[in-house]
């Protein structure tokens, strides 16, 4: 097992609690720096010489700055192989699991945040993911050999996948199709899981208590 520590940077209810659920099933050694996002702290300039853009999730491991989640779920699940949370090279299934991270960040991270925004789209030829509906699509479609995107093997991405679609249903973005609904009920009943959903929904709290 690896046991050098990680540093990771968090805010509660913020797409860093995927991070943090993650860590929760490798197993890994962190410490945890929590942000209050109501208050802005993540454009405060201690946090800026850690992350110039002012966002979370971040860590850092061994001296280096690991930034955007499919980068960060790639680097923390190859650091505990032992979990076997990430297909490994030479393996069939490495080359879908590393598209499926980076089809998130690349098609439906801004395929959803263009709807949200209400911004008009652009033709498929040009556009970066084609189409919102055609990013719809092909998660469905990935989902269809169930339980998980790759069938029974649950990997890191599942986390990704699962924790995002949760939330973009949960605020109208993404459809509430009978496969992504399933999957995230399938996924939030995992022991890990429920104890990040724990542990993120107390920090919430106790920001919310400074507050008052």
């Amino acid at each position: 097992m690896n046991t050098s520590r990680i540093t990771f940077h968090h805010a509660p209810n913020s797409r860093s609690g995927s991070t943090l659920m993650l860590l929760e099933e490798l197993g890994a050694q962190y410490d945890l720096h929590v942000m209050d996002l109501t208050r802005g702290e993540q454009r405060e300039a201690k946090y800026l010489r850690v992350n110039p853009m002012g966002k979370v999730p971040a860590i850092e491991h061994l001296g280096g700055l690991v930034t955007e989640r499919p980068a960060i779920f790639t680097y923390l699940a190859d650091l505990y192989p032992e979990a076997q949370l990430a297909p490994v090279i030479g393996e069939p299934l490495r080359g879908p699991y590393l598209r499926w991270l980076s089809f998130y960040g690349s098609c439906f991270e801004p395929a959803v945040m263009d709807r949200f925004m209400k911004h008009p789209a652009a033709p498929v030829s040009t556009c970066p993911y084609g189409s919102f509906d055609m990013v719809i699509d092909q998660v469905e479609a990935q989902l269809a050999t169930g339980p998980w995107l790759f069938g029974e093997r649950f990997t890191a991405a599942d986390i990704l996948w699962a924790s995002s679609l949760d939330w973009t249903m949960k605020f109208g973005i993404v459809p509430r199709r009978d496969a992504f609904e399933a999957y995230v009920a399938r996924f939030m009943v995992r022991p890990a899981i429920v104890r990040a959903v724990a542990q993120d929904a107390a920090l919430a709290r106790s920001h919310a208590l400074a507050a008052a």
